[in-house]
C-alpha cells in the first residue's frame, strides 16, 4: 500500500523548494542540478543504488554539505529564505526547534550512556524546557508512543536492542515537534520483522504530526509504504521523480525499470 498524501499542494508556498542545486567534491559533483519542492506533511522518499548522489543531497539539503550551485529554499513565517543566507546561530536554531535528522545508525543519533529519558529530554532542554518533573513526564510519554517501555526510562541506550535505540532516536527527534525531518536509510541494517514495526510506527507518527519528511532509502518498498512521492537518483542526478505509486508500478526511465525488476525477481 503507498501512502496517499491529504497535505496542501495548493497551499502556495512549499515547505522547501530547491532549484537546481548541486553539491561539488573537487572537480566532480556528487550530484547536480536537482529541483523539487516539498510540502507540508509530505513524505519524500529518495531512491537510488550506492553512489548514485543520494546521500550527497540529503547532507546539502540538511546544511551538512555546502550548496555549491543552485538553491535550497525553507519558509520560515510564510516566506521562502534561502538557506545560505542564514547565519551558523539560525541554522542551529532551526536544528532546535524546526527540523530533525534520523540516522542510519542510531548510535550517531544518540548518547549511548545517557539514559533513554535523558535523550529524550536534551531536546526539550535545548528549547527552553526546565522543569525536570515535565521533563521526565514527556520522556516517558514519547517513550510510550514509540513502544519503549517506560521501565526502560534510566536504561542507557547501550544496553537496547537496535529496533529499541532507532525508535528512541525518532523520540528524540519528534519530541520538540519539528517541521521538516531527514531520515537517512532508518530501516537498513534491521531483521525484517523489526523493519516492518518500525516502519509502521513511522507511518502512523508522520500522519498524526503532519511532518514533512525526506528519507533516503536503497530499498524501493520501504518507498513505498511510507513515501507520497519518489525522487530515483543515478549518478548524481535525478532521472526520474513522480508520485510514487507512479514511478514503481509504470516506471519510464530505464534505470529505474531494471530497479523495480530487482526487487520483483528477488
Amino acid at each position: 500500500m503507498t501512502a496517499v498524501f491529504t497535505g496542501a499542494f495548493d497551499s502556495g508556498q512549499p515547505l522547501l523548494s530547491v532549484r537546481n542545486a548541486g553539491h561539488r567534491y573537487g572537480d566532480r559533483f556528487g550530484c547536480r542540478d536537482v529541483s523539487f519542492d516539498l510540502w507540508p506533511g509530505e513524505v519524500l522518499a529518495v531512491v537510488g543504488e550506492s553512489g548514485s548522489g543520494k546521500s550527497t543531497l540529503l547532507g546539502m539539503l540538511a546544511q551538512r554539505l555546502g550548496t555549491d550551485e543552485g538553491s535550497i529554499r525553507y519558509r520560515i513565517d510564510d516566506q521562502l529564505i534561502d538557506l545560505s543566507d542564514l547565519s551558523e546561530r539560525e541554522v542551529r536554531r532551526l536544528w532546535r526547534s524546526e527540523w530533525g535528522f534520523v540516522h542510519q545508525n542510531p548510535a550517531d543519533g544518540l548518547r549511548m550512556h545517557v539514559s533513554g529519558g535523558g535523550n529524550v529530554g536534551e531536546p526539550l532542554m535545548a528549547a527552553g524546557w526546565r522543569h525536570y518533573g515535565e521533563i521526565r513526564t514527556r520522556a516517558e510519554e514519547w517513550l510510550k508512543r514509540v513502544e519503549i517501555p517506560v521501565d526502560r526510562i534510566d536504561d542507557t541506550p547501550a544496553t537496547f536492542s537496535g529496533g529499541m535505540r532507532q525508535r528512541l532516536q525518532i523520540a528524540r527527534n519528534l519530541v520538540v515537534s519539528p517541521k521538516l525531518v531527514f531520515m537517512d536509510e532508518p530501516t537498513s541494517g534491521l531483521d525484517v520483522s523489526v523493519q516492518a514495526r518500525l516502519l509502521d510506527l513511522l507511518r502512523g507518527l508522520v500522519a498524526d504530526l503532519g511532518l514533512s519528511v525526506i528519507i533516503v532509502t536503497h530499498d524501493l518498498a520501504v518507498a513505498r509504504l511510507i513515501s507520497h512521492r519518489t525522487l530515483v537518483m543515478k549518478d548524481g542526478a535525478v532521472i526520474e521523480s513522480d508520485l510514487t505509486d507512479r514511478v514503481l508500478d509504470d516506471p519510464h526511465a530505464e534505470y529505474t525499470q531494471l530497479l523495480v525488476s530487482s526487487i520483483l525477481q528477488g
